[in-house]
């Protein structure tokens, strides 16, 4: 079988299995499921670029999906003007002091003789801003954090369709992997993803403390849709018919039509970036960044500049991470800081990538597909084979309640076993790499 056979049958058994929980479960369900196993998909495909290009292990995948998801929210939210009028003006003077201090700090750097002058001018211009950012900063969130907190307490956004946000978040993570980039990206590999995984956490902490900005732990809901909603379907003369016509029901047809439309904007999104990462796989770029990859020594030989190839595939790589966070908080309709948990989701992302084939832009996706499949259904699946078990147990016994309450684990023993499954049986993924040689 070759490899095009083998991701064409690896796909249509992903298909039937969605089918099968369409049929056995519900519509509803199968179709929640595709969109969220598209997202991880893109997700996936981001740290195949990085991982597979260029063999940089990234553990700040959660940080930079919630930028995208903050994006969301800086986009599409309408503005809050008693809240800007409150302090808008305060945050953006601090903002420019701190944008005024790095510049003084950065020209005294380069223009001033290498002395302890030099840096004892830096330190003065940098304590001077902090505290001088901070005077203008800490009233002016406060302010802001004091209108009607339990409804606003922050500054909104633009209120522009939340499609654009998909392109900001991409853009907002991108402008955070150049920056980190650029102090990590020197490090051995154990170290940057030390490095990116502590800064996952710092970008997840700031988005959960500062209200001004995301409302927090109170989240941000009600972000606008790109697609109808299930009411004004339900209300529409058109809609009505056209479930007649298929003999369903409007109610539950209204959620399943509108979960098609979020997967066919998901799916536009998808084939985009996995056509963009192809085309720059098998590009002469991309050819040099496998080659780095195998042997960093040799392409620094050739003149390569192994450190700069390494940030531009590192932003790439995150600026699609970005989109696909901003996806996933159009898809939840909010933005919920607290739901980014760097250490568990960023090992599932991984796994997407391991299981799929590192490398391999498609094992990515399949990855992507598969991983997530399990990881919804695997509580269920779970649930119904511990009751085939324990049915001859009575009804109270107590190891049967414990094993029944502990069904929501069968996730992780699923993830567990299908690592190891596929290790054993695949090493290299279920849609390995491609050699030079074939």
């Amino acid at each position: 079988m070759t490899i095009d056979a083998r991701a064409l049958t690896y796909f249509a058994i992903m298909a039937g299995l969605l089918l099968f929980v369409g049929f056995f479960q519900s519509w509803n369900v199968s179709l929640s499921i595709l969109n969220l196993c598209l997202i991880s998909a893109v997700m996936a495909l981001g740290v195949n670029i990085q991982w597979g290009y260029a063999g940089l292990f990234n553990a700040g995948i959660m940080g930079f999906a919630a930028l995208g998801g903050l994006a969301a929210v800086v986009v599409s939210m309408p503005a809050v003007p008693e809240a800007i009028s409150a302090g808008g003006g305060l945050i953006a003077l601090s903002f420019g002091i701190a944008a005024l201090t790095i510049a003084l700090a950065v020209v005294a750097f380069k223009k001033l003789p290498n002395t302890k002058m030099r840096s004892v001018l830096i330190v003065a211009i940098i304590v001077v801003g902090y505290f001088t950012t901070r005077y203008f900063f800490v009233p002016g969130t406060a302010a802001v954090e004091a209108v009607e907190p339990a409804r606003t307490g922050y500054l909104g956004g633009f209120g522009l369709p939340v499609v654009f946000s998909w392109l900001v978040g991409g853009a907002f993570a991108g402008i955070a992997a150049w920056l980190i980039g650029k102090i990590t990206l020197g490090l051995r590999s154990d170290y940057l993803a030390i490095a990116t995984l502590g800064i996952s956490e710092i970008i997840v902490a700031i988005i959960k403390n500062e209200d001004w900005m995301s409302r927090g732990v109170k989240n941000v809901i009600g972000i606008p849709r790109p697609v109808p909603y299930e009411i004004d379907l339900q209300q529409s003369e058109w809609f009505q018919n056209l479930a007649t016509s298929l003999g369903a029901d409007v109610v539950t047809f209204s959620s399943v039509f509108v979960k098609l439309c979020y997967a066919g904007l998901f799916s536009i999104v998808l084939l985009i970036c996995i056509w963009l990462a192809q085309r720059a796989l098998n590009s002469p770029w991309g050819r040099m960044m496998r080659a780095i990859r195998d042997n960093e020594v040799s392409a620094n030989a050739m003149g390569k500049d192994v450190t700069g190839r390494h940030l531009q595939v590192f932003v790439l790589g995150t600026i699609i991470v970005g989109i696909a966070g901003a996806m996933l908080t159009t898809l939840d309709g909010q933005l919920t800081p607290s739901s980014y948990q760097p250490l568990r989701f960023t090992f599932l992302i991984w796994v997407m990538v391991i299981v799929g084939g590192s490398g391999n832009n498609w094992g990515a996706v399949l990855g992507g597909f598969l991983v997530w499949f399990f990881w919804t259904e695997a509580p269920i699946v779970g649930l119904w084979l511990l009751e085939v078990i324990t049915s001859p147990l009575a009804e109270d016994n107590a190891l049967r309640l414990h094993l029944l309450d502990s069904a929501a684990f069968m996730r992780l023993i699923t993830m567990g076993l299908l690592l190891l499954v596929v290790l054993r049986f695949s090493p290299r993924g279920l849609l390995p790499e491609k050699s030079a040689r074939r």
